[in-house]
């Protein structure tokens, strides 16, 4: 089999972002399931999910390939859709389209991330900065006004009898808590611009997701 062409590497050059293709379908389910343990079985992202993604947006789909062997062992998933910000409560599944991608609009002017995982092994190796990486230079690429994503704040669900989720995100905006995802996404340029109660099912964010953006300055913002 002849693997894609990068379109990024590490720096070691052990791992390549290349666009996904149909053929990764089923490891990309797997990588999700891996990602998402405590995720809401219908919210799952499923072989068939990723395979009617990669035909509706094909640019918007990435996944890491670790060279020496070609497996795939991480992935982004985006599509572009129209965001009106002073409306943005919204839930994850009516934004992707029950994850088939049929919101997908070619003229949208924001990248909109359904989802990025890596699996558990190769974590800690600074993969999703790459996939982050590659997602701001789509943005550029054609144009758009930003990337925007519900961030899951995976650590607030062991949190929650403590403190509102208002105060959650707070602290780990400055540095008083730090959550596995969020602070992540924060350090790759990204900014909370308001909370989403009902976001998704899932017991390690209760069901919270934080809207994030990251705006292209090549478009004046």
């Amino acid at each position: 089999m002849t693997l894609p062409k990068a379109l990024l590497s590490s720096r070691d050059n052990r791992f390549s972002v290349v666009q996904s293709e149909p053929w990764m379908a089923n490891q990309l389910e797997a990588i999700q399931r891996a990602s998402f343990p405590d995720l809401a079985e219908h919210e799952l992202a499923l072989e068939r999910h990723y395979l009617a993604q990669i035909n509706t947006f094909p640019a918007g789909q990435h996944a890491i390939l670790e060279n020496s062997t070609g497996r795939v062992i991480g992935s982004s998933s985006d599509l572009r859709l129209e965001l009106d910000l002073s409306h943005y409560q919204h839930r994850f599944l009516d934004a992707v389209g029950d994850n088939y991608f049929t919101t997908h609009l070619p003229d949208g002017d924001w990248l909109y991330g359904a989802d990025i995982g890596v699996l558990p092994e190769f974590r800690g190796l600074g993969l999703a900065s790459l996939l982050y990486a590659r997602r701001q230079t789509l943005v550029r690429e054609l144009g758009l006004k930003g990337h925007v994503a519900g961030a899951m704040p995976k650590g607030y669900g062991a949190l929650k009898h403590k403190l509102p989720i208002e105060e959650y995100v707070n602290d780990v905006i400055t540095l008083e808590l730090n959550d596995p995802v969020l602070s992540v996404q924060l350090r790759r340029g990204y900014r909370v611009f308001g909370i989403i109660p009902n976001y998704l099912e899932d017991a390690s964010t209760n069901n919270y997701g934080v809207l994030i953006l990251w705006r292209n300055v090549d478009r004046g913002w």
